[in-house]
């Protein structure tokens, strides 16, 4: 009987070490059991893009990131619920850089951009910055009928003799302006207003801002959190909506229409 015994433990043993040796050369990486994947990541299963079926699709048609401008935030970038305001479609009508004329204070900009970076240029001839250069490179009035990128760089230019100079200010109609504050000031209330009138005078921009509903805005372009209020159009462009969507804002302009008569120039 014992050696029945001793018989029949010999077998299982050598069983099992059989099994274990075979087990070792099959998939040395292998899980003991492999399930099969049900469907896509928990990521991907969560992805819902059916809120972008009431809205145009190329809004979020991606581009090749080789093709991206070194300062650009891309259409496929865009979270749940938001938009790009890319000036690779209608919705860079919304762009300071657009040439979307507008009167204000009974004067013709070709864009805000131009509107922006004249403030920077010598106003009158008693204006102090005459003495920062003996020539400057525009005249306040050209900069202000520029396209938008003409007129960024000329702002760059006028950047460049404010930091030699330490001028953190600007001038309209005669006054002296800070020009970058942390609060909302009287230079941010000129840009609001400025944007206000860009909408009202410019049908087609009215258009594309209402189609965007109630999605969230994105600047096309890389901007710090620290930068002043301004300087986040995106976000203006939401107030405004906002204002117009309640019936708090008048779309109805008081400038002088006849004076729209400026156009970018290249």
């Amino acid at each position: 009987m014992k050696h029945l015994i001793s018989t029949v433990l010999s077998l299982v043993i050598f069983t099992s070490l059989i099994a274990c040796e075979s087990s070792k050369h099959s998939n040395p990486q292998a899980p003991a059991a492999v399930t099969p994947e049900a469907g896509p990541s928990v990521e991907v299963q969560n992805k819902d893009d059916s809120w972008q079926k009431e809205f145009p699709g190329h809004w979020w048609k991606p581009v090749p990131k080789e093709d991206a401008k070194s300062w650009e935030v891309l259409p496929q970038e865009a979270g749940y619920k938001e938009v790009v305001l890319s000036k690779r479609n209608e919705l860079g009508l919304l762009s300071n850089f657009a040439d979307t004329p507008f009167v204000y204070r009974g004067v013709c900009y070709s864009t805000i951009e131009g509107y922006w970076q004249m403030m920077k240029y010598p106003e009158n001839p008693e204006d102090a910055r005459w003495a920062w250069t003996p020539k400057w490179k525009y005249t306040r009035a050209q900069v202000s009928k520029m396209d938008g990128y003409k007129a960024k760089s000329a702002g760059n230019y006028a950047n460049g003799l404010m930091d030699e100079n330490d001028a953190n200010w600007v001038t309209f109609e005669g006054k002296v302006l800070v020009f970058a504050e942390k609060n909302p000031g009287e230079h941010y209330r000129l840009i609001w207003e400025a944007e206000i009138e860009k909408i009202r005078q410019n049908p087609e921009a009215l258009k594309v801002l209402l189609a965007t509903k109630d999605l969230k805005l994105i600047a096309d372009h890389h901007n710090s959190e620290k930068a002043p209020k301004e300087w986040h159009y995106n976000v203006l462009w939401m107030e405004i909506r906002s204002l117009i969507q309640s019936g708090q804002l008048s779309l109805q302009t008081t400038e002088d229409l006849s004076l729209r008569t400026c156009g970018a120039k290249k």
